[in-house]
């Protein structure tokens, strides 16, 4: 994906691009979260989607960048993302990665090796890709499947969004 780079001058928000659907293809509410690293570098960005209504999100889409601290997970351990989720949703029921399938999928011009993780509960669905600026993208959704339409909505989302007023 050549259009995705790690920016140069660190703004306010991440330091690097953020891909996602754009918030106002979005029927619901949106909110995003940041990841600071201590010395004030951005170790990765989620959004949480909601279409609930305030009753827990639709789906969470992550953003890590290499090195991020939230990219390593144990042996079966749920990604970050799913985590998020489920904190979102409160469930506490104990879910694991149950086993994980590679698939290729096309977004645009480019080719994505997407894993597609299954997990014990059911109603969750969750994949990940790597760009080719190793930024780690997990999207993970609730009582929803992750279809092949959904990474022609991803996008770079502006800077801006993530600055601090």
């Amino acid at each position: 994906m050549s259009f995705l780079r790690r920016r140069s001058a660190t703004p306010a928000g991440p330091d690097f691009d953020v891909l996602a659907m754009d918030p106002g293809d979005w029927p619901g509410n949106l909110g995003a979260g940041l990841l600071p690293a201590p010395d004030g570098s951005c170790q990765g960005v989620f959004l949480r989607y909601d279409l609930f209504g305030g009753r827990g999100p639709a789906m969470i889409i992550g953003n890590l960048p290499e090195g991020s601290p939230a990219r390593e997970v144990e042996e079966g351990e749920v990604p970050f993302e799913v985590a998020q989720l489920l904190l979102a949703l409160e469930n506490d029921e104990e879910v694991t990665v149950v086993g994980t399938e590679d698939m290729p999928v096309m977004q645009g011009d480019n080719l994505l090796i997407v894993r597609r993780l299954k997990l014990s509960e059911g109603r969750i669905s969750c994949v990940q890709f790597d760009r080719s600026d190793n930024v780690l993208v997990t999207i993970a959704a609730w009582d929803r499947p992750i279809t092949d339409d959904l990474y022609a909505l991803l996008k770079p989302l502006p800077a801006e969004l993530f600055q601090q007023g």
